[in-house]
């Protein structure tokens, strides 16, 4: 087993290179690699997104899509030998508030799970507050929920890595 921590969250924006720095952090793992989707393929374009995060990743990873249900994909997905990425938190995020679900409760049960992580866990996020001041509320309030769930996470987690331009940068760990 790969002598890395067990709870690592990495951030950055859209095509920072996030999926695949985490991805690279279990190509030596010698137990169960389980990769947690969160994305469902609502259009045409997401679909090929899916399949190009699939075919990216390549074999030797089993894929659970948990689109809504993170935190009991999680709990199943751990194990003392395990490599689990879940990617991405903030699509997961997007799935609660458009279901209409109280965010703040799934993201405190997320963190509850992470109090039993076995084995390597690795969460994927988007860094949404990088950018402009949205022009809607909605906007607004998803951009609000992913900073504040960013904060709670890596408050949590024992590594935060902070990828650019595909370059990672390690903020804590």
């Amino acid at each position: 087993m790969t002598d890395i921590p067990r709870r690592i969250l990495v951030l950055g924006g859209a095509r920072s290179g996030k999926s695949r720095h985490a991805e690279a952090r279990g190509a030596g793992h010698r137990g169960p690699k389980r990769y947690i989707a969160t994305a469902e393929a609502g259009d045409e374009e997401m679909a090929a997104r899916i399949a190009a995060h699939r075919a990216d990743r390549g074999a030797g990873w089993e894929t659970i899509e948990a689109p809504r249900d993170l935190v009991s994909a999680l709990r199943a997905a751990m194990a003392a030998d395990a490599f689990v990425l879940v990617d991405c938190v903030t699509v997961w995020l997007s799935n609660v508030m458009l279901a209409e679900e109280d965010p703040k409760a799934a993201v405190a049960a997320l963190l509850d799970v992470l109090e039993e992580a076995r084995g390597t866990v690795v969460l994927v996020s988007n860094e949404v507050g990088l950018g402009i001041v949205p022009d809607n509320a909605l906007a607004r309030r998803f951009r609000d929920v992913a900073g504040r769930a960013n904060q709670q996470l890596a408050a949590a987690c024992d590594e935060v890595v902070f990828v650019a331009a595909g370059l990672p940068l390690t903020l804590k760990g």
